[in-house]
């Protein structure tokens, strides 16, 4: 028996953006895009390599990207988003984790109409569920998990919408007793690492495994981090912790000398 189960959290792939994580074979043809599409994967591997063997994997959301409305699709490998979730289910399977817990994402990514993240669940292998708000019991420490959180302009309020959610769950526990108390609160969406924390519970952002959308670099401003996080859990439900971020030449900014 290990000494702990690990538990490997990923977040926003966007599979199906020409910017978001891209297994082999499914490129396009955008030659600044397939160069990125490269370096995430390679480091996705990588990182993923140095984690195993990885008891529990949980994907909060937003695994694959839709049609592209706001762009006209052009920034779309493919529109097809049954191809979009075979992507993101080459990508879970690398994990090889025995359980992996799904999070339905945003409507505009993963259908106004239906959850195409839904087919997930036939095409990664092992214990495999999906749904909107996760709560786990891992040797007695208690996960909250669920994809969107608010954001903020400044990188002070970034704590925020964390400290909040830790409240709803303290409010939820103690005045209806319809939640567990949740020692780690995860949440996706926001492309960020942030994080917020006290004498007994841990809150966090996670960082996204997708990079430069059109929408990102025209509407905002602020950090965007691109990595995996893993929790380990002792028996005794003690825990530690830390992010994998990327940081490789294809995440800077092009710089014209004129």
């Amino acid at each position: 028996m290990s000494e702990f189960k690990r538990v490997v959290t990923i977040s926003d792939l966007h599979c199906g953006h020409e910017f978001g994580l891209t297994p082999p074979g499914h490129s396009g043809h955008n030659a600044k895009a397939v160069k990125f599409q490269k370096a995430l994967w390679n480091f996705y591997t990588d990182a993923m390599d140095a984690l195993k063997p990885i008891d529990i994997l949980i994907v909060d959301g937003d695994a694959i990207d839709g049609k592209g409305e706001r762009s006209g699709g052009v920034e779309q490998i493919t529109t097809d988003r049954f191809e979009q979730c075979r992507m993101a289910a080459h990508a879970i399977n690398y994990a090889q984790a025995p359980v992996v817990r799904l999070l339905y994402g945003t409507r505009y990514h993963v259908g106004k109409e239906e959850d195409f993240e839904q087919a997930l669940v036939d095409k990664c292998v092992g214990n495999v569920t999906i749904q909107g708000h996760f709560f786990g019991n891992i040797n007695g420490c208690v996960l909250d998990v669920k994809h969107k959180v608010g954001s903020s302009g400044i990188p002070h309020g970034r704590h925020t919408a964390l400290s909040r959610a830790r409240l709803w769950n303290v409010l939820w526990n103690a005045e209806h007793e319809a939640q567990p108390k949740a020692n780690i609160i995860q949440r996706g969406h926001v492309h960020y690492v942030a994080g917020a924390f006290g004498a007994d519970w841990l809150a966090m952002t996670l960082p996204a495994l997708s990079y430069g959308t059109s929408f990102g670099i025209r509407e905002c401003e602020g950090i965007v981090n691109i990595g995996v996080t893993k929790i380990d859990i002792f028996p005794d439900g003690r825990y530690s912790w830390n992010y994998t971020l990327a940081q490789f030449p294809e995440m800077k900014a092009p710089v014209e000398a004129l």
